[in-house]
């Protein structure tokens, strides 16, 4: 997949991408590198590969830093936000890309906590480094988008209600960011091909990757969908705040 974005077209830009260790963040901070920013490669517990990220970055000319934070601990956020405003003054860019719930061996609430407490609360303290004209770009999926109008496998109920909880406490954010000057934007996503939650819901459910394939048409992979996420972090805003990725003709109308 090419960089959907020009080479320098975010040159003097600064940008943090939650979870973006691996998968869609992670190749979506290389597009954002690639064309320019520099980024924050954010990780919770994949050290190793958030450092081999910054890694490639460097090595292609570009600037990044690994900053671990756990999303879920507000002072853990702080900490990193902390960082960035020492070494690089500010954002331009946040992408709220980290979520979960899926994991095994974790709380009852871990994925409203996660999908949407910890969402809220990165904006929150970001919110102070970000200067008019940045952007805010918050990753969801359509079985997530959705939820409330059209069903979903058992097995990611959980997930998809706390996404979708996270996505309407940030759009209450709007009038604030507005009246700032930061924009936002939801970028919805059918099942991607490769990610971590495709897998565990296979694991969980044999053939259900392949029969939203079936039904879509086609499933876009990590890197395809990586590159819609960058896109909206430079592409004029739908007025509904909402890009969406793939498919849409199965689900209910919001």
């Amino acid at each position: 997949m090419s960089n959907p974005l020009a080479a320098g077209s975010l040159s003097g830009k600064r940008a943090l991408v939650t979870g973006s260790s691996r998968g869609i963040g992670a190749d979506t901070a290389a597009y954002l590198a690639e064309a320019g920013a520099k980024v924050v490669i954010n990780f919770r517990n994949k050290e190793k590969r958030a450092v081999q990220l910054v890694d490639k970055i460097q090595q292609a000319g570009g600037e990044a830093l690994a900053i671990g934070a756990d999303l879920t601990d507000p002072a853990s956020v702080a900490e990193m936000l902390g960082t960035v405003s020492r070494e690089w003054g500010g954002l331009d860019v946040l992408v709220l890309n980290a979520s979960g719930g899926m994991e095994s061996g974790m709380a009852d609430d871990y994925a409203l906590l996660l999908n949407r407490d910890a969402q809220v609360d990165v904006l929150t303290q970001a919110l102070p480094l970000l200067a008019p004209g940045s952007r805010v770009v918050f990753v969801t999926s359509h079985q997530a988008h959705f939820i409330h109008t059209t069903e979903t496998m058992p097995e990611y109920l959980p997930v998809a209600l706390s996404k979708r909880a996270g996505e309407d406490a940030l759009r209450a954010l709007v009038p604030e960011l507005t009246e700032k000057g930061v924009e936002f934007v939801v970028v919805s996503g059918d099942m991607i091909a490769g990610t971590i939650t495709a897998t565990l819901l296979e694991r969980s459910n044999p053939g259900a990757l392949e029969a939203r394939k079936e039904a879509a048409g086609r499933l876009y992979n990590v890197s395809e969908f990586a590159a819609e996420v960058a896109s909206a972090a430079v592409d004029p805003i739908p007025a509904d705040h909402t890009r969406y990725v793939g498919d849409v003709s199965g689900f209910a109308a919001v």
